[in-house]
Formats: C-alpha cells, sequence, structure tokens
C-alpha cells in the first residue's frame, strides 16, 4: 500500500469512453480527475471487445472504429492532465470524517476525492481463468494473467496462452526481455489483427518464438513455482515445455465486482441514480453509462455522454459549493477556452 493517498477533485471508476468524457466535462470546470482500471489501457468495451469494429451513432462520426473513438477521447481530454491507475481493480471505499472518501484499489494504491464516479459500464473486465489441475497453487506465484512489470520476466522462459490481441501483444513485447518464449493456441487461426498475426509469425519464423498448436494438460513445479508445462497437441502428442512463467490471455468476462459491496441501490447488477443529477442513493457517489439504471435509460455510448456532462455541474455543485463554476459554451467563454489551453478565433 502506498504510504501517502493521492488527493484528486474526481475519482473516475472505469477508463472507457463514458469515463474519458467525464475527464473532458470535469476539465472545463476546472476539476482533475484521477481513473482506476482494471484493464492495461483505456478504452473498456471498445477498445478489448470492438477495437476496429465500426460505430455508426456517435453524433457528427458516419463511421468511426471503437480504437478510433477512443483515440479521440483520450487527445480531448489530454489539456486536463488526468491521472490512470491501471490494471487495477476499486476495492475498499470508506468515508472520511471530512465528508471525503478513500479509495484503495487491489495493488495498494490509495486515492482520496469528494466526489467518487462509477463508469464501470457493465462492470470490471475481470481475466478468464483456464481449467488447469492444481491451477490455485501456482496463481500470484508464477502464473499471471496481466504483465504489471515487464522486468519480472527478464531471462526468463514464459508460455503464453491465447489466440486474441492481448497474447499476441505480450508476445511481441516481452521477446526482446524473455530467454525463450512459446505461444500456445488450440487452433491456427487466430482473433488478433491481422498486422500483430503477421508480426506474430515472423517471429516464429525467424525461430525468436516457438508456436505449438494444443492444450495445455498439467502444470509441473513445486512450492508453487512452474518448471513445465504438459501440452497435448492437435495431432494427440504431448509434449513438456519448459516455464518459468505462464500467462494465460483466454478474454475477459465482466463483473461488478467490489462495487457491489459499496453499499449503494443496485437494480440487479445495475447502480439506481437519480435521472437529473446522476447520484446514487449516497451522497457524492454518482455513476454513468451502462453500469446506471433509471427511468428511460438508453444504453449507448452518446447517451453516457450526456450523463457525464450533467453530472459533472451536479457533482461540482455538490463538492464544492463555494467556487463559482465556469458556465457557457466553449466557443466564448474564455475561462473554458483557457482550460483547453485554445483561444476564441478571430473573425
Amino acid at each position: 500500500m502506498k504510504d501517502e493517498a493521492a488527493k484528486t477533485d474526481m475519482l473516475i471508476v472505469g477508463a472507457g469512453p463514458v469515463g474519458l468524457f467525464a475527464v473532458f466535462e470535469a476539465g472545463l470546470l476546472g476539476l482533475k480527475c484521477h481513473l482506476v482500471d482494471n484493464l492495461d489501457r483505456s478504452g473498456g468495451q471498445c477498445t478489448e471487445l470492438y477495437p476496429e469494429k465500426p460505430i455508426y451513432d456517435i453524433p457528427s462520426r458516419p463511421k468511426v472504429t471503437g480504437q478510433e473513438l477512443v483515440d479521440d477521447l483520450m487527445k480531448q481530454a489530454s489539456p486536463f492532465d488526468p491521472v490512470f491507475h491501471f490494471n487495477q481493480q476499486a476495492s475498499e471505499l470508506i468515508r472520511l470524517d471530512n465528508k471525503k472518501w478513500r479509495l484503495t484499489t487491489d495493488r495498494g494504491d490509495v486515492i482520496e476525492a469528494p466526489i467518487v464516479v462509477v463508469a464501470a459500464g457493465a462492470g470490471s473486465f475481470v481475466p478468464k481463468k483456464p481449467n488447469y489441475p492444481d491451477l490455485e497453487v501456482y496463481e500470484e506465484k508464477s502464473i499471471d494473467y496481466a504483465v504489471h512489470r515487464m522486468n519480472k520476466y527478464d531471462d526468463k522462459e514464459l508460455v503464453i496462452v491465447g489466440g486474441g490481441d492481448s497474447a499476441l501483444d505480450w508476445v511481441m513485447g516481452l521477446e526482446p526481455l524473455a530467454r525463450k518464449i512459446t505461444l500456445v493456441h488450440r487452433r491456427e487461426g487466430f482473433r488478433a489483427s491481422p498486422d500483430s498475426e503477421a508480426r506474430m509469425k515472423q517471429l516464429v519464423a525467424e525461430g525468436k518464438v516457438d508456436f505449438v498448436m494444443g492444450n495445455i494438460k498439467k502444470l509441473n513445479g513445486t512450492g508453487g513455482q512452474l518448471e513445465s508445462v504438459s501440452i497435448e497437441t492437435v495431432d494427440g502428442d504431448y509434449e513438456d515445455i519448459s516455464c518459468d512463467y505462464l500467462l494465460p490471455f483466454l478474454g475477459l468476462k465482466v463483473s461488478l465486482g467490489p462495487i457491489a459491496r459499496w453499499g449503494l441501490n443496485l437494480d440487479r447488477k445495475y447502480v439506481t441514480v437519480n435521472m437529473e443529477t446522476f447520484e446514487t442513493d449516497t451522497a457524492g457517489i454518482y455513476a454513468i453509462g451502462d453500469v446506471c439504471i433509471y427511468p428511460s435509460k438508453l444504453k449507448l455510448i452518446l447517451t453516457g455522454f450526456y450523463e457525464a456532462a450533467v453530472m459533472c455541474h451536479s457533482a461540482f455543485k455538490y463538492a464544492f459549493p463555494d467556487r463559482k463554476m465556469a458556465t457557457g459554451y466553449t466557443t466564448t467563454n474564455t475561462a473554458i477556452q483557457e482550460r483547453l489551453g485554445v483561444s476564441s478565433d478571430k473573425k
């Protein structure tokens, strides 16, 4: 756990499109934001599930891919210097005597803010775990579902499992560091981008990466430290692959996780809110995007953008009642333009 809590104006749980737009809207009002996300990058479902899939219902964008939308939202939020806490799940949330909230992540980061915004989409993305015998013996010791520190794998023998972008990205990212990398996938076809697949196959052709088609059937080691994995190949043969660390990238599933234990009023897996402010039944905690529910709710990205704008104005008045809030249009309000780092166009 960190010795000292990070202080900010608004803490956003979830760095998907709606969370990113909330950073922009908060920044226009002069509020600083920290964001916590279980993934290793911003974008939520857009980058994890459909980065190259076209989206047709974003205002002024006849067609935009999930990744393009996230890239533009990051650029739009960049003048306000948001702080991201990736690869972390929002865990414990407590109310302090000064009425602020203190959130602790599962990796020990501590953040304090008067405003907490749940923008977790359908929930936190958590890794799908393989059904290997004795899996729990090796977890948190020599099996990792995410890469937190690349230098951990320096000069190690790695077995990476999966056929999606995450698996192939880390094959390429860790290849310069690792002593040996073996990629295991159950079939020849991949779910990754064509570019990533081509680059991975080039590494295999150059002898820098081994590729085995098959399934892991047994984990071998002592005291939680892997020594090898036993693989049944598609040809029905068995072979043992030496292994210091096993990294299964088998996709993600969605879970509301610890948020469900924060005492908020839930309707099934959704957080109920006041649709005029998007505040939950707990003062200072708001919810926007797919995770919140109210009468007439439409589960669309553009709806989440509206919710983010309304929420930021409401949260500002709640947390900073003595501050003057900059209102008006970005085209004419000079205070807002200064925060954006732009000047009005001269006619």
